[in-house]
């Protein structure tokens, strides 16, 4: 940028900066691509220039709790605040959002409107929308607001839930009013794990014990278990705040990144390997773990907990302790980490998640593995870990992620090979009934598969919105849509 428009820009009394630390930490996000980039061969890119809005009373960096009315447990937040910012504010007065994604420590408050995102507690606090009250939304011809902060209001269109899900397409959104909960409410936590084998009844899959103020559960994952101990959790309403599920193959990626034991610590892996696969039985090649984890009043959690116990007792599954169930639950934040430490070992990978029917959840998840396997033998990739995990639960479907890693050594192009399984593994999922995304969104990774999830009349009614509120398509150029209004 030449010196004269920097000055011109600064003229206009915004905040800007041209530190090469700003502009660099904007020129990227957390992707794959831009990690690898970062890594490997650099940006192509870095904006000249970083601009803060300062109109609307809003702050400069938009990241500040305004307000917080205490009767009705709603407060006004700044759009860019960050998610581990904002629970730790909220917290010292008392107070939670309850909305905890894996990526809280990056990501901010308007992208998970914008992305319409979910939270690992989902079941207890709702998803993203289940929160918002009320958006003040930018846009090139204005600001759209609605002025009434009911908690439900049907006066056509509701233009709260046209911005969720809109990447910032259209507007962006600026100030928000979302539902709290108390932390007096929120303090208690319970989890725990189960081990469970595959049995000649298809309906026997799991039950599990409380281990103090813990309840971790782990088992096999066997074709019964989605459409029966997972799916019955939400119809007989005793879903727990979090609850994970993950395949043979991730189950044994989590073991191998436990501590090293000393030596009682092996005598003791050794004799409870001996209990579980000769005198229960069970395959180490099948095993999988399922991680609970329980929020709110004791007396309610222990409710909870009685029913979810008369259910799974109908199951047949042994505990496996506490530590494994906190160990399960914290992969969940770790496992990005784990993508960047790989890529020191020449190891690509990289997680992409649906939502599906129950009927349909074995079917794309089989069908998706032998996917990506035939895909990784065109693409002579020899070594390489596909696994998936159930992540939320519906009545009517669930969450599912696959976490897909390669060694790429010998490849010419390592994106590129990548790219193009994933391209595969995702016309797999929508072949098999799954859906773009459960959280993560389109934007422009996932463009090309969104004119046929919403038909040609959907992207001309969105292209209509886009014209009418951002005619010179300022907003989120190429997000949803790759070509020009």
């Amino acid at each position: 940028m030449s010196p004269k428009v920097l000055s011109l820009l600064e003229a206009t009394n915004v905040s800007v900066s041209t530190q090469g630390e700003d502009r660099l930490i904007r020129a990227h996000g957390q992707t794959l691509y831009e990690v690898f980039s970062l890594r490997q061969t650099g940006l192509k890119r870095i904006p000249d220039v970083v601009v803060w809005p300062g109109e609307f009373g809003i702050s400069k960096r938009r990241n500040s709790i305004l307000w917080l009315d205490e009767d009705n447990l709603v407060a006004c937040i700044e759009a860019g605040i960050i998610g581990q910012d904002l629970e730790r504010e909220l917290n010292s007065r008392g107070y939670t959002s309850g909305h905890e994604p894996d990526s809280y420590e990056f990501s901010s408050l308007g992208g998970w409107v914008a992305t319409r995102a979910s939270g690992m507690k989902k079941n207890l606090y709702g998803n993203i929308e289940d929160l918002l009250v009320q958006v003040t939304m930018v846009t090139a011809r204005g600001t759209l607001e609605r002025p009434c902060r009911g908690p439900r209001v049907s006066s056509g269109p509701d233009f709260n839930h046209v911005i969720l899900g809109s990447e910032g397409k259209p507007f962006n959104p600026s100030l928000l009013c979302v539902v709290l909960c108390c932390l007096s409410v929120a303090c208690g936590r319970y989890q725990g794990t189960n081990s469970y084998k595959p049995f000649s009844n298809r309906n026997q899959l799991i039950r599990f014990f409380p281990v103090g103020n813990q309840l971790v559960l782990s088992h096999l994952f066997s074709r019964a278990l989605l459409t029966s101990f997972i799916s019955l959790l939400p119809a007989q309403r005793c879903q727990p705040s979090s609850i994970r599920l993950m395949d043979n193959a991730q189950f044994k990626f989590g073991q191998s990144l436990r501590p090293v034991p000393g030596y009682f610590g092996l005598l003791l892996d050794g004799l409870k390997r001996i209990y579980i696969t000769k005198i229960k039985g069970f395959s180490v090649d099948e095993m999988c773990v399922t991680t609970l984890l329980f929020e709110g009043d004791p007396e309610d959690v222990k409710k909870n907990q009685a029913k979810i116990y008369s259910i799974a007792l109908k199951f047949g599954g042994i505990p496996a302790g506490e530590t494994n169930g906190m160990r399960g639950y914290m992969l969940t934040f770790v496992i990005a980490y784990i993508r960047d430490l790989a890529l020191d070992y020449h190891i690509l990978a990289e997680s992409f998640e649906t939502s599906v029917p129950w009927d349909k959840a074995i079917l794309l998840c089989t069908n998706v593995k032998q996917r990506v396997a035939r895909e990784c033998k065109v693409m002579n990739v020899e070594h390489y870990l596909i696994s998936c995990r159930v992540t939320q639960t519906y009545d009517a479907g669930c969450c599912i992620y696959f976490y897909f890693g390669y060694n790429f050594m010998g490849q010419k192009d390592p994106i590129g090979s990548y790219d193009y399984i994933e391209h595969c593994a995702r016309d797999e999922i929508i072949a098999c009934g799954g859906s773009i995304s459960h959280h993560h969104g389109v934007g422009k990774l996932r463009s090309h598969w969104y004119p046929k999830q919403v038909s040609s009349v959907g992207v001309e009614l969105y292209q209509s919105t886009k014209r009418q509120l951002d005619p010179k398509n300022v907003f989120a150029n190429g997000n949803l849509l790759r070509s020009h209004l």
